[in-house]
């Protein structure tokens, strides 16, 4: 999560070239995948655990 938020303020910024912005977009769509993934998991083991429903969203 700190990559992606370092990514973010890098691309924030505007001063680096286009082609490596492109690349640092690329990751960051990588790591937000893994993150909500991680997020999915997680929201699953608490349901299952608390035998509630929780969604991220809420």
């Amino acid at each position: 999560m700190i990559q992606l938020g370092k990514i973010v303020l890098e691309l924030e910024k505007g001063e680096i070239p286009l082609e490596k912005a492109v690349e640092l977009y690329g990751k960051g769509i990588k790591l937000s995948a893994q993150c909500k993934k991680q997020l999915s998991e997680a929201e699953i083991k608490i349901t299952e655990d608390s035998g509630t429903t929780v969604s991220a969203e809420e």
